[in-house]
């Protein structure tokens, strides 16, 4: 996304400031719900995107189309895609998100001070949610749906790419939420070009907090340009650290995994460090087995003469592909003499996103998830279990890499902030 010097324009600005305010609204209300009617609301709008899978299905495949004609690369033509499958999985996110606890409402902490006064801390709604997010049409759905079980109103603006696809599914939520009698200004789509989203970007006041989803170039503008408070959602350049101590069946089973289960998303792993220990051991069946699952190798020198030695073609890596968020079928690897010298690799090219160490040593483990500084560190587990969904959020809103009031996958409770009550009997203060 461009960063734009021109003053906004007042058509944005009204643009905006209407929708905000009906939003505003819509969050009033939503704040007020019982658990039973969101959670209510929130099977009827999965039945609705269900029963409306074929008109889905068929905006997305303008979207599609569209994009391949202007050129769209495959991965993020995956990105895009909904498939019947895919429009199922949606709808049961919004169920599974009817089953998780409500947050609002609960106690964070409280007490009774000496002077009888009852003071607690208590999750309440944010109010009103802005998200900007790039080609990733299920995003629509989730965030709709932690919304309304957060009870605050969300403001959409998705990607141009998926423009059909949105608009289609946000009208069938917003129908859904009006046959409840439920405001369908809960859920809202920012249309309009650049101008309009700059304008969503600095309506501090209007909007309480924006959440940026998509690629680096679009995070780095909303941070940098934004005045409404930011959750940043990071680039995941994601590693996988094959330990002199590990299970070398597990270790090949996680690194493919990682790889190639689905390489256009945020938690698969773009790059493979072995420890020399085992590299000799270890890398011919890794390189072989990602090879033959498509992947691009971006190797160091020690790592290319296994791989001549082992038949696997090979591509020197750059000095830029350590800090590539690849989001294809290329990975980087390299050996490295030990763990510290993976841990030092991690702390100079890692995003703060995902990091995995497969081992058998406990200390060895201890010392990756003490030292490793990110928002998900696992052991001997696949990175594409960084998800909001496989933490069992039901759905996510993104994946925060910073370190402020939320880190890693965010749910329901990243989408409340709080208040006090304070309850007495005619105490004063002397």
């Amino acid at each position: 996304m461009a960063v734009s010097t021109a003053p906004i324009t007042p058509a944005s600005i009204e643009l905006v400031a209407e929708l905000a305010g009906r939003a505003r609204v819509a969050a009033r209300r939503l704040a007020l719900l019982s658990r039973a009617d969101k959670d209510t609301a929130l099977r009827a709008l999965a039945d609705a995107v269900d029963a409306a899978t074929d008109e889905v299905v068929a905006a997305n495949r303008e979207d599609i189309d569209r994009g391949r004609a202007e050129g769209m690369t495959e991965n993020l033509v995956d990105r895009l895609t909904l498939t019947p499958q895919r429009v199922a999985a949606v709808a049961q996110a919004l169920r599974d998100i009817a089953a998780l606890p409500d947050p609002v409402g609960e106690v964070v902490r409280g007490s009774t001070l000496a002077n009888g006064l009852q003071i607690r801390q208590v999750r309440v709604p944010m109010g009103v949610v802005g998200m900007i997010y790039e080609a990733r049409p299920n995003v629509t759905v989730d965030a709709a749906g932690l919304g309304l079980k957060s009870g605050n109103a969300v403001i959409l603006r998705g990607g141009s790419a998926a423009a059909s696809t949105n608009r289609t599914l946000v009208g069938v939520l917003r129908a859904a939420l009006e046959q409840q009698g439920l405001p369908a200004d809960a859920v809202g789509l920012l249309d309009g070009d650049r101008d309009a989203v700059r304008a969503l970007m600095t309506a501090r006041g209007k909007v309480d907090l924006l959440i940026p989803r998509g690629g680096a170039g679009l995070i780095e503008t909303v941070v940098t340009q934004s005045t409404v408070p930011v959750i940043e959602t990071g680039v995941g350049n994601c590693h996988v650290y094959v330990d002199a101590a590990a299970d070398l069946d597990k270790a090949l089973a996680i690194t493919l995994n990682s790889k190639t289960h689905r390489p256009s998303v945020c938690n698969s792993a773009e790059s493979l460090l072995v420890h020399a220990d085992v590299a000799t051991t270890f890398l011919p069946r890794a390189l072989r087995a990602l090879a033959d699952a498509g992947v691009v190798l971006h190797v160091d020198d020690e790592v290319a003469d296994i791989a001549r030695d082992a038949g696997v073609e090979t591509v020197p890596a750059t000095a830029e592909d350590w800090d590539t968020e690849f989001l294809t079928l290329d990975m980087s690897v390299a050996v490295v003499d030990d763990l510290d010298a993976a841990i030092e690799h991690v702390r100079v090219h890692g995003t703060g996103h995902t990091e995995a160490v497969v081992t058998e040593d406990r200390a060895a483990a201890r010392r990756w998830v003490s030292e490793i500084d990110a928002a998900a560190v696992l052991v001997n587990a696949s990175t594409r279990f960084t998800d909001g969904g496989e933490f069992g959020f039901g759905a996510e809103i993104g994946i925060s890499t910073q370190k402020l009031h939320a880190r890693g996958p965010m749910a329901l409770p990243e989408l409340t902030t709080t208040k006090w009550v304070v309850e007495g009997d005619g105490q004063i203060r002397s």
